[in-house]
């Protein structure tokens, strides 16, 4: 495996990263701090008068992010079961916060 092989995406990607590290640290923790921040922008954007548009377009810019943590985990083998409809929930989740 090379170099660009071994890199925080390509892992990701190819479902090779390691379930825990995969569903707690980056779902769980940087996920989800990422996600509350930017609804935390939409609301200031909301507050200061700007247009409804661009909370929006704030709010959901980590969608796409999200969907690949949980595509990566889906792929990753093995994993508990619980880990899935974790992750499944908390993408959910992430919609509406």
């Amino acid at each position: 495996m090379s170099t660009a092989d071994s890199g925080y995406w390509s892992l990701r990607w190819r479902g090779l990263a390691p379930w825990r590290t995969l569903f707690w640290r980056d779902i769980v923790a940087v996920g989800s701090a990422l996600n509350l921040f930017t609804g935390f922008v939409a609301l200031f954007l909301l507050s200061q008068g700007q247009p409804v548009w661009w909370a929006v377009a704030v709010h959901f810019a980590p969608v796409p992010y999200n969907a690949f943590l949980v595509r990566s985990l889906w792929l990753t083998r093995p994993k508990p079961g619980w880990a899935m409809a974790g992750a499944g929930a908390w993408f959910a989740g992430m919609l509406v916060v």
